[in-house]
């Protein structure tokens, strides 16, 4: 019951998370300014931290933890380079270039660790 629970409610801050990321994306391409209105700096941030409490649940409930077990490490490395690329994307890029790339690669991030926690495998399964 509460495996299930937590599950939900990860997944439901991974959408939320992921639906938050993209709307920033499309106003810091289309629209900078919006990126200064003050629910959109702090909502990310609380269901980030919400995010993570909930996975560190999961992660105790499981008992499966990073650096134990591959294909938490690999979702602990693929986090950091999505935080890393999205910092840079959303804020720390200096040109619009540079701020698109970092875009891309926070997106192939994401989608690596998305599809790591779907298959439980770092090689996502390919070998």
């Amino acid at each position: 019951m509460l495996y299930s629970a937590l599950k939900h409610l990860h997944l439901s801050f991974v959408g939320l998370t992921i639906a938050l990321f993209l709307l920033r994306a499309a106003l810091m391409l289309w629209w900078p300014k919006g990126l200064n209105w003050r629910w959109l700096r702090v909502t990310p941030h609380v269901i980030d931290t919400l995010l993570l409490l909930s996975a560190l649940g999961l992660m105790l409930v499981i008992h499966q933890y990073p650096l134990t077990h591959a294909w938490l490490t690999a979702k602990l490395i693929a986090l950091l380079a999505y935080i890393g690329f999205g910092s840079l994307a959303l804020k720390r890029g200096r040109t619009r270039r540079a701020r698109v790339q970092a875009l891309f690669l926070a997106l192939l991030s994401l989608g690596y660790l998305v599809a790591v926690a779907r298959t439980h495998s770092p090689s996502l399964g390919l070998f």
